[in-house]
C-alpha cells in the first residue's frame, strides 16, 4: 500500500534522531581510539582522572554502546521506505534502483573501512538487500520476520543444541590473526600499509565480529522495523500515543533484561550455553534501551520546549553519511601511527574531549553547508550516482 506522505517528504524528527545517533557514534569511537584500543600508561595519573576515565567509558557505553548504531540502522530502513514510497507514488518500482544504491554504499563503506576497521556501511550494504526482498509483504508478516530476527535465531539454536548435547561447542569465526594484523599496522604502519590491512584483514575481522555478536540478525530486524515505522507513519505527530506505549513497554523490558544479562555468568558455567544466551539477552536489552532513547526523543521533540533545540541538530542529521565517513578519516589521522599517533598520549577523558570537539567542528560545517546546499557532499554524490543508470 502506498502511503500518502507527500512526495519528497522529510520528517524532521528522523533527522534529529540520525544526528544524535552519529554524535553518539563519534564520541564512542573517540574514546576507543577508533577501534585501536591502545592507550597511554595510567599508573601514575591522579585518582580524579582515573575516576573520570571510568565514568566516561562506562557512561558512554551504557548510553550509546550498541544503541546509537541501532538508531542509525532503524533510520536506514525508514529512509528506504521514504524513497520507495516516493517512487511508487510516481508509478515506479524503486527496488532494483535501491539494489544499485546498496552497491554504491558498499563502495562508500570500503572507502570508510580504509581508515576505520569497525565501520558499519559495508554491513548495511550487504544486509540491506532484505529491504527490497521483503518490502511488499504485509505489515504483520514484516513484523513477525523482524521479531524472529531480533531474537537471534542462530544463537537461540546454539542454546537449545548445547542444552541437549553437552559435548556441543558454540562455533565462532577465528579472527585473532586478523585483529592482530590490524593492531600492528595501526601501531607501526604507514598510510598505505594501514589502508591495505584495513581493507582486507580489518574488514574480515569486522564482518566476522558482526556475525559472531548477532549484529547481522539485529541489523536486518532494525531495517524491517524502520520500514514498518515508515509504513505506519509513526514519526508523525498524530501517532504519539504509540510512542507512549513503546516507552512504557521498553522501560518495563529493559531493567529485567539488563539485570538478567549481568546475572547469567553467576548461574551458567557451560560456555556453549552462556555465550549465545548472553548474546540474546544483551541484544534484547540494548534494543529495549534504544527504544527508550528513540521514544524519549520523539516525545520531547513534539511535546516539550526542547523542540527548538532539537531542530538545531537537523543539519547534522541530514549529512550523516558525510559526518560518519569524515569522522573515520579524522579519527584515524589523530590516533593511528600513519597520522599524529596520539593513541599513546590521549587518555579516555582527553579522547572524549577530542570527540566532542570533532562533533562541534562537524556540526558547524553542517550548519554552514546546509544553508547553501540541499544535500551534504557525500549525500549528493550518492543521490546522483543512484540515478546514473
Amino acid at each position: 500500500m502506498v502511503q500518502k506522505l507527500g512526495e519528497h517528504t522529510r520528517i524532521d524528527v528522523a533527522d534529529v534522531l540520525r544526528g544524535l545517533a552519529v554524535m553518539g557514534i563519534i564520541v564512542l569511537h573517540s574514546i576507543e581510539h577508533f577501534n585501536f584500543y591502545s592507550f597511554p600508561d595510567t599508573s601514575t595519573q591522579s585518582a580524579w582522572l582515573n575516576f573520570s576515565d571510568k565514568a566516561i567509558w562506562d557512561g558512554l557505553f551504557f548510553m550509546f554502546g550498541g544503541k546509537a548504531y541501532a538508531v542509525f540502522a532503524l533510520l536506514f530502513g525508514f529512509s528506504f521506505f521514504i524513497q520507495d514510497n516516493n517512487q511508487r507514488m510516481r508509478g515506479k518500482d524503486f527496488r532494483l534502483r535501491f539494489c544499485w544504491r546498496l552497491v554504491l554504499l558498499f563502495i562508500f563503506g570500503n572507502i570508510n573501512a580504509a581508515f576505520f576497521t569497525a565501520e558499519v556501511l559495508v554491513l548495511y550494504s550487504l544486509v540491506g538487500f532484505i529491504l527490497p526482498l521483503t518490502c511488499r509483504l504485509k505489515d504483520k508478516w514484516l513484523f513477525v520476520l523482524a521479531c524472529v530476527l531480533l531474537i537471534q535465531p542462530l544463537p537461540l539454536y546454539y542454546v537449545i543444541r548445547a542444552c541437549i548435547d553437552s559435548s556441543f561447542v558454540t562455533p565462532s569465526i577465528p579472527t585473532g590473526s586478523f585483529w592482530g594484523a590490524a593492531f600492528q599496522v595501526q601501531s607501526h604502519g604507514t598510510f598505505l600499509e594501514t589502508v591495505r590491512v584495513n581493507l582486507w584483514e580489518g574488514q574480515i575481522a569486522s564482518l566476522a565480529w558482526a556475525w559472531d555478536h548477532g549484529r547481522v540478525f539485529q541489523t536486518a530486524a532494525l531495517f524491517l522495523f524502520g520500514l514498518l515505522i515508515g509504513r505506519r507513519g509513526l514519526f508523525l505527530k498524530e501517532n504519539l500515543k504509540v510512542w507512549n506505549k513503546v516507552l512504557c513497554g521498553a522501560l518495563i523490558a529493559f531493567f529485567p533484561l539488563y539485570g538478567l544479562g549481568n546475572m547469567l555468568p553467576d548461574f551458567i558455567t557451560n560456555k556453549s550455553i552462556l555465550a549465545p544466551l548472553s548474546l540474546i539477552v544483551t541484544s534484547l536489552s540494548k534494543f529495549s534501551f534504544m527504544l527508550i532513547l528513540v521514544s524519549g526523543v520523539i516525545l520531547a521533540f513534539y511535546r516539550t520546549n526542547l523542540h527548538g533545540w532539537l531542530m538545531k541538530i537537523t543539519p547534522y542529521g541530514k549529512m550523516s553519511l558525510t559526518n560518519y565517513i569524515t569522522q573515520s578519516i579524522i579519527g584515524s589521522l589523530i590516533f593511528y601511527n600513519w597520522g599524529l599517533a596520539m593513541h599513546s598520549q590521549l587518555g579516555i577523558t582527553a579522547s572524549f574531549l577530542v570527540g566532542v570537539l570533532l562533533f562541534f567542528v562537524q556540526f558547524a560545517f553542517c550548519c554552514w553547508w546546509m544553508k547553501r546546499h540541499a544535500h551534504g557532499p557525500l549525500e549528493y554524490l550518492w543521490k546522483r550516482a543512484t540515478w546514473l543508470k
